[in-house]
């Protein structure tokens, strides 16, 4: 459970974005796998984020409360993953994106080919408006894009509330 939880934060972490260009490339990159059956896709749309700020949640939990604070200001997210040729599509995505314009947030690289690179957009404060997760292997290739604008001051709530559950602390 308490893997879950990180896993979550992390998710909201990766959380916003509204570039323009980069967003464009995303879309096609996207959209060019949208009906393909090698994928799994999610979308969730600006509107249905919109529907999440307006709900009228009694929030007692202190960590939903916390995942809301960051959801509400979400603009759209988009995932793609796929067990076929994972290694060519994550090789192909890099390709389709200039991974230039992004700041590298995270690099994880293994002996066994595993490839995950976290790349964020911001406004050079405390507000992220785009993250873009990309995950090549030789098992699975996964996409994730975040766009929004996340307070860090937000995602530090985020944290805190997760770590202040340690009853959680032997469930992985």
């Amino acid at each position: 459970m308490k893997t879950f939880k990180i896993l979550l934060a992390l998710l909201f972490v990766a959380v916003g974005f509204t570039a323009q260009a980069q967003d464009d490339a995303i879309s096609k990159y996207f959209n060019k796998y949208l009906d393909d059956d090698r994928f799994t896709v999610v979308y969730i749309s600006p509107k249905m984020f919109q529907l999440f700020d307006k709900m009228d949640l009694n929030l007692d939990d202190e960590e939903a409360e916390a995942i809301m604070s960051v959801v509400k200001d979400m603009r759209s997210l988009r995932i793609l993953v796929s067990e076929e040729t994972p290694k060519q599509f994550f090789d192909e995505a890099k390709k389709a994106f200039n991974t230039n314009s992004y700041e590298v947030l995270m690099t994880v690289r293994d002996k066994g080919g595993d490839n995950v690179e976290f790349f964020i957009k911001d406004d050079g404060g405390t507000v992220i408006n785009e993250l873009l997760l990309l995950v090549g292997g030789e098992d699975e290739f996964v996409l994730m894009s975040f766009v929004g604008n996340i307070d860090l001051n937000n995602i530090s709530k985020l944290t805190e509330a997760f770590e202040g559950d340690g009853d959680d602390a032997n469930d992985d």
